[in-house]
């Protein structure tokens, strides 16, 4: 790698290895790298495509290095962030606050599909919604960083960061002694503490926690098998669990178990099929009747989903200054809410230089990115707006900064995103130094979703000495 390169003051020493290493080494020991995630089994899901969907995720051997610094900053905003998006649904659930002082229009909240009528007034416990959070971070430029989207139901991505480290580590432990990086190994057992302090019965020494899993063809299901082996508790299907008396227990070969928490990977819709989807099989019968009791917890709430529908996005600012009287350390995205009639009218004018994405898609799906977008393609999305505006947002495209990455043609500076995991329970919040660094392998690419031809990294948090 030569030539004049910009290099922040954290990368000196990645630079620096990287103009000493071999293009051909480099090359070994990304075949390396795919060798072990397949032989440990790290894969993925995509549906929809034909074939087999089991597919490796692409792994990038260059480290993304955030600096001490940095890391105070976004650890001190995520914290922020969390903890109003966290009042927010308690809110929405019980007073409504925010929606009586005007700060958020009520059809926004009350109509949306993500609005859990059933948790009206049912106080889960520590007022906690958001145990685990996935806040989805870009940089753009120097030193500006947005917040692209929240995750509050069932985020996922940690086993990747944990395993993305494991592999780093033994690919390259001189370069990893060369750093001072912050750990994460220890957050299985984070999590763990965080599920054990909502557990309802206090008098329990040792809650019995669960993580409950839609089954083996789901997309994450690696990643369930993975934390509950981390975290030493039972992975159980919707058939291993029942109620009785609004109690929940687990089948086992000893009989009849008390659950006390169940961290659950499955959506609200089949969680309980006497309360929601009668035809869901993955959930537990009666499941709602036993958290409405007070006898369970659930990681995350049920109707956790309200605070990053991408439409409620928009309110967060306002949501950290209602609700704990701040202004907010890390910015939106500037957003266009396509039900708002002045906002639809700029998007239809200029989605061809607008990234338009709806309002409950995910995985990088149901997007338009309109510079990369054919005519065609940009009068179907405006075809769909003028019919469901409501179920579209649009944002403008940023400059994201990018980070060296080892592609086909050696290395090159591709586009990143970050999703920090934070935790919340009864003992605080805690936030796993760094997260899922995300990386759009596709030269010119801001799409960095796995299924959409994304791959990851390992992220180093330096710690200041």
């Amino acid at each position: 790698m030569g030539g004049e390169v910009a290099c922040r003051p954290h990368y000196r020493q990645i630079l620096e290895w990287l103009n000493e290493t071999p293009t051909d080494l480099l090359e070994a020991k990304r075949r390396e790298a795919e060798i072990l995630f397949r032989r440990i089994g790290i894969t993925f899901a995509v549906y929809g495509e034909g074939g087999d969907p089991e597919r490796l995720i692409p792994f990038d051997i260059i480290p993304r290095v955030i600096s001490a610094a940095e890391w105070a900053f976004l650890s001190k905003g995520l914290e922020q962030r969390v903890r109003a998006l966290n009042a927010f649904t308690w809110d929405v659930y019980h007073e409504q606050e925010i929606i009586k002082a005007g700060h958020i229009p009520p059809e926004l909240v009350l109509h949306n599909e993500s609005f859990c009528a059933e948790m009206q007034n049912l106080n889960v416990p520590g007022r906690i919604y958001n145990h685990i959070s996935g806040i989805d971070l870009v940089r753009v430029g120097e030193n500006d960083f947005y917040v692209l989207e929240d995750n509050c139901r069932v985020p996922s991505g940690v086993s990747y960061m944990l395993e993305d480290r494991e592999v780093m580590m033994r690919l390259f432990p001189d370069l990893f002694s060369m750093h001072d990086i912050a750990p994460i190994a220890q957050y299985p057992e984070i999590l763990l503490e965080t599920l054990h302090s909502i557990a309802p019965r206090p008098s329990v020494a040792d809650p019995t926690v669960v993580l409950l899993t839609p089954g083996a063809f789901n997309s994450a299901y690696y990643e369930h098998c993975f934390l509950a082996d981390e975290m030493g508790i039972e992975l159980v299907e919707g058939p291993d669990l029942f109620v009785d008396h609004n109690v929940v227990y687990m089948r086992t070969t000893r009989g009849a178990k008390r659950v006390d928490v169940i961290y659950r990977r499955i959506d609200d819709a089949f969680i309980d099929p006497l309360t929601f989807r009668a035809d869901s099989v993955l959930g537990v019968p009666g499941l709602m009747g036993a958290y409405r009791s007070g006898n369970v917890a659930i990681a995350n709430a049920v109707g956790a989903g309200i605070a990053d529908d991408k439409s409620i996005y928009i309110y967060v600012p306002e949501m950290v200054r209602f609700y704990l009287g701040e202004e907010p350390i890390l910015k939106n995205v500037p957003t266009f809410n396509c039900d708002d009639a002045d906002d639809r009218a700029y998007v239809l004018e200029h989605v061809d230089e607008l990234v338009v994405k709806e309002a409950r898609g995910s995985g990088g799906y149901g997007m338009l990115v309109g510079p990369k977008a054919t005519k065609d393609q940009c009068e179907e999305f405006k075809k769909r707006i003028v019919k469901t505006p409501g179920e579209y947002i649009a944002q403008p495209t940023l400059a994201l900064s990018t980070v060296p990455t080892f592609v086909d043609s050696g290395v090159a500076p591709r586009h990143v995103d970050l999703r920090p995991f934070i935790l919340q329970g009864a003992d605080g919040i805690k936030i796993a130094p760094g997260g899922l660094t995300r990386v759009a392998l596709r030269e010119g690419s801001l799409v960095v979703n796995s299924s959409q031809g994304g791959g990851t990294k390992d992220t180093w948090v330096l710690v200041s000495r």
